[in-house]
């Protein structure tokens, strides 16, 4: 029968008889468009002129049609694409929703990328340009004013180049992520060397930079370049927006069994007694070139790409990446690793 048919379909799918009404709908369609729909005129039931028009259109031509469906389930807005087509020899229309819901938002998010890069550099372009056109005109024969503009200029060619290698960074993160690294690597070591390169950085900017748990060999599998960019990023973040006069501690913990990874893990914690952050903030702070203070960010030399950076090598080395803040208290980025058990290479 029809209905055992459609019943199978792995679409929600639905079959509109002659008199236009309802005559058999899957579990899928159900769901979507509400229980007991057979029987029902369609008009009733889906009540969206593009999709309306597209099944009067597919009745008065016999040709098969394509309309986009909008609904919102949960509070997610949802994109279906429903395909409209004629039974031949029955006057009957069988339309199927197809959920392109992800399809969109990933346009989405290269549209909002590529909109994001193109404002990140103009600034800095824009600035370069001006600075040109008034070193080579009225700034020509000024001596403090070309210092001044060519000051401002290296500061804006080295935003742009900051820029330019953190999107190659995350791009060459991005085509690794599926692929799982095997080298066995001591994490201690590696955190040891990231606060020996940050020393200076952390004294200019008056932050006392403490380790805790360093000094014993942490063994696991991972990418040792890419664990010290996370290192260095978490780091390098908290001594930039902790403030003067703060604290950062770099904290290696161990656990048999972290529900997280489901097994032995390293626990890397980069703790801060900053001004903390607004819980309102943390649910995107891995998001590309979502900032908090936008204009304090720049000011400090940041891209908005380090904690994206951060998310994908976390995600490489089957990891997690949990956030603590309390506003007024400070901050914890955790990395919790998959520990080896092993003293053995892999």
């Amino acid at each position: 029968m029809l209905s055992d048919i459609i019943a199978a379909f792995p679409l929600p799918t639905l079959v509109i008889g002659k008199d236009d009404r309802v005559q058999t709908a899957n579990d899928g369609a159900c769901e979507l468009l509400g229980r007991g729909i057979a029987g029902r005129h369609y008009i009733a039931i889906i009540r969206q002129p593009t999709l309306l028009d597209a099944i009067e259109d597919c009745r008065n031509t016999g040709t098969a049609q394509v309309a986009r469906y909008l609904t919102t389930v949960a509070r997610q807005d949802l994109t279906w694409i429903a395909h409209i087509k004629p039974i031949e020899g029955t006057g009957d229309i069988l339309v199927a929703l197809e959920d392109r819901t992800a399809m969109e938002e990933a346009g989405q998010m290269r549209r909002d990328f590529i909109a994001n890069v193109s404002h990140e550099l103009r600034t800095p372009l824009t600035a370069l340009l001006g600075f040109i056109e008034t070193l080579s005109g009225a700034a020509r024969d000024d001596p403090s004013a070309q210092a001044r503009f060519l000051d401002i200029m290296e500061r804006e060619a080295l935003r742009m180049n900051r820029l330019v290698q953190d999107l190659l960074s995350l791009n060459r993160v991005e085509s690794e992520e599926r692929v799982r690294p095997s080298t066995k690597v001591d994490i201690a070591a590696l955190a040891r060397s990231a606060m020996t390169a940050l020393e200076p950085f952390a004294k200019d900017n008056n932050v006392e930079l403490r380790a805790h748990g360093l000094d014993a060999p942490q063994f696991i599998a991972a990418d040792a370049d890419q664990i010290s960019q996370v290192l260095s990023n978490l780091t390098e973040n908290a001594i930039k927006y902790s403030g003067s006069g703060r604290r950062v501690t770099l904290r290696i913990e161990t656990s048999e069994h972290h529900p997280m990874v489901l097994g032995p893990a390293c626990i890397l914690s980069v703790i801060d007694t900053g001004d903390g952050i607004d819980a309102v903030h943390l649910p995107r702070l891995t998001e590309r070139f979502y900032r908090i203070d936008n204009h304090r960010s720049r000011e400090m030399g940041g891209t908005g790409l380090g904690l994206a950076i951060v998310k994908h090598i976390v995600n490489r080395h089957r990891g997690r990446l949990r956030v603590e803040s309390t506003p007024g208290k400070g901050s914890v980025f955790s990395v919790i690793l998959p520990a080896l058990t092993e003293p053995a290479d892999l």
